[in-house]
């Protein structure tokens, strides 16, 4: 993916006023209020956000996308002087328009071409005259950051707004269309008898490495919870929420693929909005794509208009704007349950099929039993190519995961029914700042451990909490029990991605305070009853920490009567703030059966001396796939070994593991490289020559550069580089340029690499042998 092209120097234009000359252009509106989320630079505490319309154009020929945004919104206050919405620099924003809105007013739809505009209920206003010469950029305000955008003023109209000619160098009149310049964005067209659309100032300016913000003058007469919508017609291209992929990057190289990836804040470079999770809306798409191109989004319903070449979707339930997400590619569905679906593409889908068939439903059931009904109609799931930059994202109605999962049955399986989880945990109710995501992240890995209990039983769920631990617990050990980010409560400063703090302790440290408070409650059976009325009341709404600990306090009075909130060493402020790890940790004694023979089996191959034949014994073919990767982990700690060991080790295991999936591959490859066992290396050339997933490619990349490998790791690289998607590439590149542990220059806004987070660190390790791999964090959003 390339980099998103430098952003044109700040400059003013205008369009033509009346017959006495060009108006001024409007001045700068002033700096807004600070927002209360320092991860957005918005004003969405102004306004109430009612709906946003999306009509979007995929070009993956040119690997861009033309949009026009319609936000219907009504103001808090009176007379507002401007809307701030977050963007991005990947995203151009062409014009900026008002429209006051009509009570009732049936959606807008949108035009793709001029053609269609000529026929809309809405007709286009007549073609401009050419515009004159800008006059000179007003200085910024003094305040503010210069700007990175232009000014527009003009008359009102009648229509939609109209396309803006290219902007020149300051001092110089925008460029006139000329035959090859790209396409306009899609057009609104409205039902409704013509309102006057107003063009409307605006300017971007910087905001933070992850993103910019942008600013829209308002009319001066707007009045408090008076309906008006706003109208933005940008394109965007390669940024971190848009996944371009070329036809060699998927399974069966045969068409573009496409997807986005919104959590945390990369969605404004998808369309702008108020990127925060506080703020949530209805929203609807209309979205033109190549013939051939299956387009799939998060919503409750959809349509294709075949003659049209055109899909309409719609989602009844408010979301924020991380949620909204659209995949388009070569894909082809099945159904594998009364109201579940799986698609992917066409050599995928038997094994996706055979994998989920008839199970899914038996999740949303036990879910269901345990909290409440599952809002959302349909969950569906596709699998997308190993670029994939995550492994699995719970967009509502529609979970994306990474087909490379497909192997493992059990990651498959946990994975899936966290996702489930988050249809109530993190998309009903939502955390309502990223600096406490484990309301979401905690909360969903209590719900998925609740439903494996009940579906596998205890003993499986206890298994893989030991294994998750275990990896917390290595973390931990990485970064210091003092690092800031271990604190379930963390202090977002300005200008730090919010992904940096989607580490272990979100996931496992938050499901130990929410299995604390289980506990408190004797019975599990209770807790759960509690979580469907915390479900019930705060349904499609954001809340903090103290919403969820007020709400358990109230439901158990007599826990409230017991001061339980203030147990001393448990104290709910501890659980909060505190650096460090868990301030207690579940009971895992049901899981013994499938525990003990791992601990049994570590200690026979690494005490001395090594009773070779009482350590073989042990076949691994026969354990679970977490018993197994446990097992590694744990040798993987200890590394290197002494060369006695790792040479039996080999012996007893490596053909073995050669059929095992790639959870369990990718572990004993790693321990090949950080023993320096030249005898297997082979392996990892032919690992790393048949992955393209950053999940089986980065771990292996960064101990080969913090060993003595590097010059193998650089041979490889150099031979399999154009089968990896140019995000992996660079990171790659990124490792091997540096041979230490890579993730401080991993900007996960994807600024400088166009990646979303992976590993989210904000130093590196200072640990021998310690670099972080993604074993270490959970990757599932």
């Amino acid at each position: 993916m390339a980099a998103p092209a430098p952003r044109p120097p700040g400059l003013c234009c205008c369009r033509k006023g009346s017959a006495a000359g060009p108006e001024a252009p409007p001045a700068p509106p002033p700096p807004p209020e600070p927002p209360p989320d320092v991860a957005s630079a918005s004003s969405s505490q102004l306004f109430s956000l009612r709906h946003l319309h999306l009509g979007l154009e995929l070009r993956p020929e040119a690997r861009a996308l033309a949009g026009c945004l319609v936000l219907e919104l009504c103001s808090l206050r009176p007379q507002p002087r401007a809307l701030v919405l977050d963007v991005h620099p990947a995203l151009r924003v062409l014009s900026a328009a008002y429209r006051r809105a009509t009570v009732g007013e049936a959606p807008c739809s949108f035009a793709f071409s001029p053609a269609e505009a000529a026929t809309a209920a809405t007709p286009l206003p007549p073609p401009p005259c050419p515009p004159p010469p800008p006059p000179p950029c007003a200085p910024p305000c003094a305040a503010s950051p210069p700007s990175t955008a232009t000014f527009l003023s003009a008359p009102c109209i009648a229509a939609s707004p109209l396309p803006v000619a290219a902007a020149g160098p300051p001092g110089e009149p925008p460029a006139s269309p000329s035959p090859a310049a790209e396409p306009p964005p899609p057009l609104p067209v409205f039902a409704q008898p013509p309102c006057a659309a107003c063009p409307l100032g605006f300017r971007v300016d910087p905001f933070t490495d992850y993103g910019s913000s942008l600013t829209i003058s308002l009319p001066p007469a707007l009045q408090p919870h008076q309906p008006f919508q706003i109208i933005v017609r940008y394109t965007t291209a390669d940024g971190p929420a848009i996944w371009w992929l070329d036809p060699e990057l998927t399974y069966g190289n045969a068409k573009p693929f496409v997807f986005t990836q919104g959590h945390s804040v990369c969605n404004r470079s998808f369309f702008p909005c108020f990127d925060t999770p506080a703020v949530k809306c209805t929203y609807s798409a209309t979205v033109k794509a190549p013939a051939g191109i299956q387009v799939l989004m998060s919503t409750t319903q959809s349509t294709y208009v075949e003659e049209e070449g055109v899909y309409q979707f719609y989602m009844e339930f408010p979301v924020p704007a991380y949620l909204v997400a659209l995949v388009a590619g070569d894909l082809i569905h099945a159904d594998i349950g009364p109201r579940s679906r799986v698609w992917a593409e066409p050599c995928l889908l038997p094994t996706a099929i055979s994998k989920l068939s008839g199970i899914v439903e038996r999740w949303l059931t036990a879910a269901e039993s345990l909290y409440g009904p599952y809002i959302w109609g349909r969950y569906d799931i596709v699998f997308l190519p190993p670029s994939f930059p995550i492994v699995a994202m719970e967009n509502p109605c529609l979970t994306f995961i990474i087909s490379s999962i497909l192997e493992s049955d059990e990651f498959l399986i946990i994975d899936v029914i966290h996702e489930v989880a988050h249809s109530w945990f993190g998309n009903a109710v939502t955390n309502a700042t990223w600096e406490e995501m484990w309301l979401s992240e905690g909360l969903a890995t209590y719900a998925q451990r609740r439903i494996t209990t009940e579906t596998y039983g205890a003993a499986f769920t206890c298994l893989e909490t030991a294994f998750r631990l275990d990896a917390l617990h290595r973390q931990m050990k990485l970064l210091g029990e003092d690092n800031p980010v271990s604190k379930l409560q963390v202090k977002l400063e300005p200008g730090v991605n919010p992904s940096n703090l989607m580490n272990l302790f979100t996931y496992e440290k938050g499901y130990c305070f929410v299995y604390y408070l289980s506990q408190l409650c004797g019975d599990p059976r209770h807790f759960d009853s509690f979580l469907r009325a915390y479900i019930e009341k705060y349904k499609f709404t954001s809340v903090v920490a103290q919403d969820l600990l007020d709400s358990f306090l109230n439901f158990f009075p007599e826990l409230k009567e017991q001061c339980v909130e203030s147990k001393a060493g448990l104290e709910f402020e501890r659980w909060l703030n505190a650096t460090g790890p868990p301030l207690a940790e579940p009971d895992l004694s049901q899981g013994s059966s499938l525990t003990r023979p791992v601990e049994t089996l570590f200690k026979l191959w690494t005490t001395e001396p090594l009773d070779s034949a009482a350590a073989s014994s042990v076949d691994l073919t026969k354990w679970r796939t977490f018993q197994t990767v446990l097992f590694l982990d744990r040798l993987l700690d200890g590394s290197p070994l002494p060369r006695e060991v790792i040479k039996k080790l080999s012996e007893c295991y490596s053909s073995q593991l050669d059929s095992m999936n790639a959870e369990i591959r990718i572990r004993w490859l790693q321990i090949v490289v950080r023993n320096d066992y030249y005898p297997d290396l082979y392996k990892v050339r032919r690992f790393l020559e048949n992955q393209m997933s950053r999940m089986y490619t980065i771990p292996l990349y960064e101990d080969l550069c913090t060993g003595t490998l590097k010059s193998f790791a650089l041979e490889i690289f150099y031979q399999t580089q154009n089968q990896l998607h140019p995000n992996l590439r660079k990171t790659i590149q990124q490792i091997l340029s540096q041979g230490l542990n890579p993730f401080p220059a991993i900007d996960t806004t994807a600024v400088t690499t166009d990646t979303p987070a992976m590993v989210l660190e904000d130093k590196a390790s200072e640990a021998t042998n310690g670099a972080i791999s993604l074993r270490d964090v959970n990757v599932s959003a």
